[in-house]
């Protein structure tokens, strides 16, 4: 197979092609021939005549270097180590000038101490060029990164990616896989000549389906490269450069999933698009935040990483750099925001690392403060360019693109397992409709998931013109599921999921009851200490859902009541109850409600919704209630 030429086998030719010699004719003959191999592009090609060179001449330490460069540029790192110790061996003095691509060889192997110590011998030379001595430095500071880091790597961790197969990939360079959150669809990029189409694969039980392109007018134009799925599956954001079409050089497309296939692509606009290079976009699960590549001017470096969030009408926003903590001189690159929306993981060659671009991760601190980028550490980064990677919904699985020696041809779309002080959380996810009760229709509302243990909101989207929506949420935890709309009472329901697996889907339709007079709500998570009108903090949840919904339906008036049951004394009840009731005004009042809005009273045990012979029955009529009594 053809390759390009390399540097290093570039520098091979350069070298050794006319100055090498052996006394043995059939040798030279032998490394001629590997010369001409490697001038053409034929690199694996050149291996055997390198091989008959040492055969007719085991003395011959050029080819052996050859060889050495040869096995370094196809990444077999251990041969190529292999080789170069050969000639150490035979002759140290004429090796020494070989120290540092013989370093290069260990790094790639993970023998960073040892590749440490050659650069450090390599460095002592006094006749170094500049250029030699700044390679050298370069590479030395990439090394100690990495034996600086080897106490906090996971000796127990491996490293085993996995080629997905001939129904992904092909002779083909295939890269840029995303996933939608059900692990059902597979979409990447395909490259054929100069060309690049978007493919998709189908995935049952972790079987990936025959590859095809995908559907619809998506890949009528030709030059094409980064693209992500939407989580639910519905949207495509790619990059592509469609001449008149686009503001400059590659601009951010959407494309939207039809009955007829993938619709035609419609630019994102002067809000995410510049004259300048736009690229590599992902975006978060709830479609509410855009991240992306960009080059143009007012940056950190080379590229940089901005953010666009998606405003009421549906349009994306003026797009921001994402600062300085994350960006830097050099360039970043192949954003991926996990379905977690806590775990934010990109490209660089500006942060320290191996060597090339490495890959990092951060952890989400507040809406727009991240944490210290974190690099993923070797065996995953390595002393080459790694590029963009995707990680499932399960947290665990990871998906890239690389030439390994397995490879089909080209780069091929592997699978493998993240270190666990990587992983973002495990994701579930719920979906439905918010419709109107009476008129079946949908409606746009505002939808908020809370923490129940922190109280802070982790998830809040807009459903659209449908009713639609779709919100992740990372396992182990319990929330409180909220929407909002003005005109309509508010919903609240509480979702204990501390014990749910990951993956499972909640489909859950929300029937919104309009405001009218007499409408009541009860309360599902407003609870007190046994006895006591002292409300728990859990409560405070469910109270600002009911102060946000006083605050923008102003013209209602409620009555708070409270409800015991049949419990003890029938005149302690009645006051516990009053206490309670106070206790929810109080709140509101606080947070500045106007008290004439508000009819306060406890019922006692008067007004039972369920019998007090059972412990369910008494659970019942134990409430907190609101019911609306004028519209002014």
């Amino acid at each position: 197979m053809k390759h390009a030429l390399l540097p290093i086998v570039a520098l091979l030719l350069l070298s050794f092609s006319s100055a090498a010699q052996s006394k043995n004719k059939k040798a030279n003959k032998a490394y001629q021939d590997a010369m001409l191999q490697l001038r053409d592009g034929f690199i694996p090609d050149a291996i055997p005549l390198l091989g008959k060179a040492i055969e007719y001449d085991p003395q011959f330490l050029d080819a052996y270097l050859s060889l050495a460069g040869v096995y370094g540029e196809l990444k077999n790192y251990s041969k190529s180590i292999e080789y170069y110790e050969k000639v150490k061996a035979k002759d140290e003095s004429y090796f020494a000038p070989f120290l540092l691509s013989y370093s290069i060889n260990l790094a790639g192997d993970g023998r960073f101490r040892e590749a440490l110590s050659a650069v450090d011998k390599f460095l002592q030379d006094p006749h170094l060029s500049d250029r030699s001595r700044k390679s050298a430095t370069y590479r030395k500071n990439c090394y100690q990164f990495a034996v600086d880091g080897e106490s906090a790597n996971d000796t127990a961790y491996v490293f085993l990616p996995v080629n997905l197969g001939d129904s992904v990939n092909s002779i083909h360079s295939e890269y840029y896989p995303s996933i939608t959150i059900n692990d059902s669809i597979l979409v990447f990029t395909r490259k054929i000549n100069s060309r690049e189409d978007f493919f998709q694969s189908k995935i049952d039980e972790e079987k990936f389906g025959k590859a095809a392109a995908i559907e619809g007018s998506i890949n009528a134009e030709s030059f094409k490269g980064a693209l992500h799925i939407s989580q639910d599956g519905e949207w495509l954001i790619f990059a592509g450069d469609f001449g008149a079409r686009g503001f400059g050089n590659y601009d951010l497309y959407i494309s939207y999933n039809t009955p007829q296939g993938w619709s035609e692509p419609i630019n994102l606009g002067e809000n995410i698009n510049t004259e300048h290079w736009e690229t590599a976009p992902t975006l978060s699960a709830d479609k509410t935040a855009l991240y992306f590549v960009s080059s143009r001017p007012g940056g950190y470096g080379g590229s940089d990483l901005y953010v666009s969030y998606r405003q009421p009408n549906g349009k994306f926003g003026k797009a921001v750099n994402m600062g300085p903590a994350i960006n830097t001189k050099g360039d970043e690159h192949a954003p991926f925001i996990h379905p977690d929306n806590n775990s934010f993981y990109f490209s660089s060659n500006g942060h320290p690392g191996y060597g090339g671009s490495d890959l990092f991760i951060m952890r989400r601190k507040s809406n727009d403060e991240w944490s210290t980028p974190e690099n993923l550490g070797y065996p995953i980064n390595t002393i080459e360019n790694e590029g963009s990677i995707f990680i499932a919904s399960n947290g665990m699985d990871a998906y890239y693109a690389s030439d390994r020696a397995d490879s089909r041809g080209g780069l091929d779309l592997y699978r493998f397992q993240l270190r666990e002080d990587i992983r973002p959380a495990k994701t579930l996810y719920v979906q439905g409709y918010i419709l109107n009760r009476v008129t079946q229709k949908g409606i746009p509302a505002s939808v908020e998931l809370i923490d129940n243990e922190t109280q802070q909101t982790v998830n809040r989207i807009q459903s659209d013109e449908t009713g639609f929506y779709f919100i992740t949420l990372p396992v182990g935890k319990d929330y409180t599921f909220s929407v909002n709309r003005k005109g309509f009472m508010f919903y609240t329901e509480v979702y204990p999921l501390k014990e749910e697996k990951a993956f499972t889907t909640f489909n859950k339709n929300i029937l919104l009851e309009s405001v009218e007079v007499n409408q009541k709500l009860r309360f599902k998570n407003v609870h007190f200490k046994s006895n006591t009108a002292e409300l728990e903090a859990i409560s405070f949840v469910e109270l600002e859902e009911l102060f946000l919904f006083l605050k923008n339906n102003d013209r209602v008036k409620v009555e708070i009541s409270g409800h015991t049951d049949a419990t003890g004394n029938e005149g302690l009840n009645k006051l516990l109850s009053q206490q309670r009731a106070d206790a929810v005004a109080g709140y509101l009042i606080k947070k500045g409600i106007d008290k004439s809005r508000l009819i306060v009273r406890g019922y006692g045990t008067t007004q039972p919704v369920a019998d007090n012979e059972t412990e369910y029955g008494k659970a019942k009529n134990r409430r907190t209630e609101m019911t609306i009594i004028a519209i002014e």
